[in-house]
């Protein structure tokens, strides 16, 4: 047999028999471990806190909200461009939810826009604009670009079609002879991210909220669960374990943690959110999150959330539908979670 397949399989099956011991443990005991193993796991983090020096562009008039374009530094010569959207009427400072896009062409296409800036009117892709479903829901909504995406690709990339385009792969080559890896700068970006948020007058710093979609999942998912300052988390067609997605079929180079499956599955990654509130939902026929290994985590996470005594914090919808952003319950329970 030339092929290698049934060699990483051997490796999974190694792994469950050295690593059974470790995982028996109570998790409360094992929690604190695992967050240091995934701290390591995503490398280097910057160590001096540049001033975040944020620049608010134009408010525009949106209709039933105001979008602000805003760019705030995260390191030395980095930095983010993220759209705030703002309901109107606010008469008091509001809940804020940070909204993490997957693959496609960034943060305009969850924010009602073509990759050009002009307004998209036609039916909404798997993201579904759903950052114009919490804004009208009451909530301020932060949608930063991630690195790698839109306007933030290498210059290489930008004259290529944003839409199929991304520089994942090129950023992670190049990351990793630092000791660095791109889920850990993005999670990196997504803690200075929340610290622009509380820089918001009109923010409520106890009622901060993420939602992220697919590879936005995973930024919402480990930012949350290494930030005790977001209270309430939607995970939507990202949560799985490694074994029945990640590791069952091709994804981007940006999912991949090194060295993290002799620790920790990714639900245990994700359970290190409870017992914050977190809502699951991933579409039945989703083909690169199947439903079985969704329900898998599932599992698992009830496991975690009832040993932390508050398995009402963790809801979860199974929705009929393919890798697509729901909210069909999960906008209503994010507000609700932060007092919309």
């Amino acid at each position: 047999m030339l092929n290698p397949d049934e060699y990483f399989v051997q490796l999974y099956s190694d792994l469950n028999k050295t690593s059974d011991h470790a995982r028996v443990q109570p998790w409360r005991e094992r929690k604190a471990d695992v967050r240091t193993k995934l701290l390591a796991s995503l490398g280097d983090f910057p160590r001096g806190l540049s001033e975040l020096n944020p620049v608010v562009g134009e408010k525009i008039d949106k209709g039933d909200h105001y979008l602000e374009r805003v760019i705030y530094t995260t390191d030395v010569n980095l930095q983010i461009a993220a759209f705030v959207l703002i309901p109107k009427g606010l008469t008091g400072r509001a809940p804020a939810v940070l909204a993490w896009h997957g693959h496609g062409y960034g943060s305009r296409e969850i924010v009602g826009l073509r990759p050009d800036g002009t307004t998209d009117d036609d039916p909404p892709g798997i993201h579904q604009h759903f950052a114009l479903h919490l804004v009208r829901r009451g909530m301020i909504v932060i949608a930063p670009e991630i690195i790698g995406f839109g306007d933030r690709r290498l210059s290489v990339d930008r004259g290529k079609d944003p839409k199929k385009n991304s520089s994942c792969v090129a950023l992670t080559s190049r990351l990793l002879l630092y000791g660095k890896t791109l889920a850990g700068l993005r999670i990196y970006e997504a803690i200075r991210s929340v610290d622009y948020v509380l820089t918001r007058a009109d923010v409520d710093p106890n009622r901060i909220g993420s939602m992220g979609f697919s590879g936005g999942g995973l930024i919402a998912s480990l930012s949350s669960a290494l930030d005790e300052r977001i209270q309430a988390t939607v995970l939507c067609a990202f949560t799985s374990s490694f074994s029945g997605s990640i590791l069952a079929m091709n994804h981007c180079i940006d999912n991949y943690l090194p060295s993290i499956l002799p620790f920790a599955e990714l639900p245990e990654l994700i359970g290190l959110i409870a017992p914050r509130a977190l809502f699951v939902e991933s579409g039945r026929e989703d083909p690169l999150f199947p439903v079985a290994s969704v329900q898998e985590a599932v599992a698992k996470l009830k496991e975690i959330y009832h040993s932390e005594g508050l398995a009402s914090n963790l809801e979860v919808d199974l929705f009929p539908g393919k890798h697509e952003v729901s909210g069909r319950l999960s906008y209503d329970w994010l507000a609700r979670q932060l007092k919309a």
